[in-house]
């Protein structure tokens, strides 16, 4: 027991000092981003990339890699307190299956269009996943069971600072674009939970145009978001290594259980806001954590073609939206 005590102390004293750098990180960009109104994941990102000599210290190295990794896991299993049958559901199936097509047809461009500009396969399954999903959430899951072979952590940062960025500009632009093809509130709604890659941008860009706007709009971005474990499990399948990706992920596991378990036999509403609130800052200080490791050097040397991938993708969901929503409504 006292050996056991003793491992546990140094581990957790290996380990504290880059957690605690990741969550000051991750404080100080939810404060910005509360000020400023801009997204947090985008200034835990910046601010972490600026204290990138850090994580070549051996006392905060071993913290960062450990946020960066297990606590995005946690973080991402408690993404299934966010799901509901009711509201997945709440459009009808004619628009379950319209979302499931644009999805599908995201991710599937995301590949081709990394083929061709010479990318990993891996690389276009993780930028079209996050565009067709729900953007640094969808690639922070993805990458969690993406080999590292295929996809490095500076791509995975490229590609979670590129959805933020583009999901910001679409939180500003979409509402004025849909209005201007003065869409009814019902169909911008469904526009606007179609194309925007980020949930929290969703929102606000939904009830910036009103309050019907605003609730379908969320229907349709919980419906993008259900297919986030069905996304993982297939990349989980398709991209492992060996045997060693034959079993699910924990985390996925546990992002489906909870899911079911919140459906089938509801909890209280003040655990779900804590587990909402907890999931929210986990991969906030996970994204803190993996800025730390990546430096802007790397950064720049993914290139062009990374960013071709992630606004090719982006722009084709755009289209394939306004086209279905013609479709259906």
């Amino acid at each position: 027991m006292t050996g056991a005590l003793s491992t546990a102390g140094r581990w957790s004293g290996e380990v504290f000092p880059g957690i605690a750098l990741a969550v000051l990180i991750a404080v100080a960009a939810h404060a910005l981003a509360e000020h400023y109104g801009a997204p947090a994941m985008l200034f835990a990102l910046l601010i972490g990339m600026a204290f990138f000599h850090l994580s070549q210290e051996e006392r905060s190295g071993p913290g960062l890699a450990f946020t960066s990794k297990t606590v995005l896991r946690l973080g991402v299993a408690l993404l299934g307190l966010r799901l509901s049958f009711e509201d997945i559901a709440s459009l009808g199936w004619a628009p379950v299956v319209g979302v499931m097509a644009l999805v599908a047809g995201t991710v599937a461009l995301g590949v081709g269009l990394a083929r061709l500009v010479g990318r990993t396969t891996a690389f276009g399954a993780l930028a079209g996943g996050a565009v067709a999903i729900c953007g640094a959430s969808a690639a922070l899951a993805l990458a969690a069971v993406l080999p590292r072979s295929k996809v490095t952590e500076r791509d995975v940062l490229f590609v979670v600072a590129a959805v933020t960025a583009l999901s910001t500009v679409a939180m500003v632009a979409y509402p004025l674009l849909f209005a201007w093809m003065n869409h009814a509130p019902p169909q911008a709604g469904f526009l606007i939970g179609a194309t925007i890659h980020d949930v929290a941008q969703v929102v606000g860009a939904g009830y910036s145009m009103g309050e019907i706007e605003g609730d379908t709009a969320t229907f349709v971005k919980l419906q993008r978001v259900a297919l986030l474990p069905v996304a993982v499990l297939m990349a989980a399948l398709i991209f492992r290594e060996g045997k060693a990706g034959l079993a699910p992920p924990w985390f996925l596991i546990a992002f489906v259980v909870l899911v079911l378990f919140n459906n089938l036999a509801p909890l209280p509403r003040w655990v779900l806001d804590w587990g909402k609130l907890l999931s929210g800052w986990m991969l906030l200080t996970a994204i803190a954590a993996l800025g730390v490791r990546t430096s802007l050097r790397e950064m720049a040397e993914v290139g062009p073609r990374a960013a071709t991938i992630v606004i090719g993708c982006t722009l084709a969901l755009l289209a394939a939206a306004v086209a279905l929503e013609r479709l259906l409504f």
